[in-house]
């Protein structure tokens, strides 16, 4: 079927009018499709904003916990579901046909990688495929899953103009790629800018009048496509700025300079100069996957990005370079890595969050077990090491106690989070291998201290 948009002379529809006049009212009822890191906190915004919303997952624990206003994501605080139960503006659902009669949908599921590297965009087309069975004249569909450029005119808009509607005239759609930084004080949903892209004037415009209601800043763009390439733009600048700092801690720690001793002494200038750090590894759902999508879509038009190729590799190799740190220790130590008894200390993807998604701690411990390693872990985020995409690791958190770290033969730094006291690992590990150069930090430290 042919895709028609409408030309500006007919971007007047009683639909737009009508649609725009909801949002301005908060009239509009909001529908949020996916609630999790990215969709359960925006679904509270549209809420504090004055929208009736609902909240869709096809996870069935999420929806109680929320009927009963029980939070489910430890960093956003145990308030953020309270204020549902009990409101006339406030449903979720894990049934479809109970999404009738929304005026916005916003989709807000995960864009992971399959098994060859390929974009996975499944979540988003069964999301799309639900909407088009309630898509109704004046309704706008934002996407925001983080995707490649021409994912949402490419692949969402044909779905959606199945129904028989036009695009521009009876409904709207753009694209506003999820801005979220969990874990940091003073940083929420309403207080990041947006952008927004339509895959028509009208439907940018739209969009753009929605989100001003939600959020303090919103920057419209010339199209979805822009949108769409922008947020990958945002998250590949990190991963080659990462890859580029990681390459550098190999080299220096060689010629046994401290590299973060060096970005200290760089982030001095006051200009031309932003710092990053080194880790062990990438984790979290953006900056290990979003720059594959482009990648990919370069392939489909004959082109290779060998840059953004070799910051991935380059950020890949880090879970095997802190093992190789700690073998060395070890034998240093005189002890072998094969049943040395081995603690991992944070294996969130970043502190302060209860999220593991592509967090480089899994690896790591993989590594060490296949190597003969006794590993236990302690994360006050993470009492039991979720099933992942790639890994399967059957542990639980440990309390961390003097014993505990008395009786490891190192103790690896993965996450800092602020809720593990440091000083006191410090005092009663006897080696520790700090990929965050937390210890540093520590007001008293008794232990041997390896960077890596």
């Amino acid at each position: 079927m042919s895709i028609r948009l409408v030309s500006q002379s007919e971007a007047t529809s009683i639909p737009a009018t009508q649609l725009r006049r909801a949002i301005r009212e908060k009239t509009a009822r909001v529908t949020v499709i996916g609630l999790g890191y990215v969709g359960l906190p925006f679904l509270r915004t549209a809420f504090d904003a004055g929208y009736a919303c609902t909240g869709f997952d096809t996870d069935p624990r999420k929806i109680e916990l929320l009927r009963r206003g029980e939070g489910y994501l430890q960093h956003l605080g145990p308030d953020l579901a309270r204020p549902f139960p009990g409101s006339d503006r406030f449903s979720a659902t894990s049934e479809s046909s109970e999404i009738l009669c929304s005026d916005v949908f916003v989709v807000c599921v995960p864009t992971p990688l399959g098994k060859h590297q390929e974009p996975d965009l499944s979540y988003v087309l069964s999301s799309v495929k639900t909407i088009s069975k309630h898509l109704r004249t004046g309704s706008l569909v934002l996407l925001t899953s983080t995707t490649y450029p021409g994912t949402t005119r490419d692949e969402v808009l044909p779905l959606l103009q199945k129904t028989g509607l036009t695009c521009g005239r009876d409904f709207f759609l753009a694209f506003s790629p999820e801005r979220e930084d969990p874990g940091r004080d003073g940083v929420t949903t309403s207080s990041i800018p947006r952008l927004v892209g339509g895959v028509d004037k009208l439907s940018g415009e739209l969009g753009e009048e929605f989100l001003s209601n939600l959020v303090t800043e919103v920057h419209r763009v010339p199209s979805a496509e822009i949108a769409e390439s922008a947020k990958l733009l945002e998250n590949i600048y990190r991963a080659v700025n990462i890859a580029l700092v990681n390459e550098l801690k190999v080299l220096l720690a060689e010629l046994d300079i401290d590299i973060w001793q060096v970005i200290e002494a760089a982030s001095t200038k006051p200009f031309g100069f932003q710092p990053f750090f080194p880790g062990p590894g990438l984790g979290g759902h953006c900056i290990p996957i979003d720059p594959f999508y482009l990648t990919w879509r370069a392939r489909e038009v004959g082109l290779h990005t060998r840059f953004i190729e070799l910051a991935g590799e380059i950020n890949t190799q880090m879970p095997g370079y802190v093992v190789a740190r700690v073998s060395e220790a070890l034998n240093d130590r005189g002890r072998p890595l094969r049943n040395a008894k081995i603690l991992i200390c944070g294996v969130a993807y970043k502190p302060n969050v209860q999220d593991v998604r592509e967090t480089p701690a899994a690896e790591i411990i993989e590594r060490l077990c296949a190597r003969g390693a006794e590993v236990c872990y302690h994360d006050p985020y993470i009492p039991t090491f979720p099933t992942m995409r790639r890994h399967a690791i059957d542990l639980d958190s440990q309390p961390l106690s003097e014993e505990l770290l008395r009786e490891q033969d190192c103790v690896i730094v993965v996450t800092d989070h602020d809720g593990i006291d440091w000083t006191f690992v410090g005092e009663n590990a006897t080696l520790i291998v700090d990929t965050r150069n937390v210890m540093s930090l520590a007001t008293s430290v008794k232990a041997q201290v390896v960077k890596a």
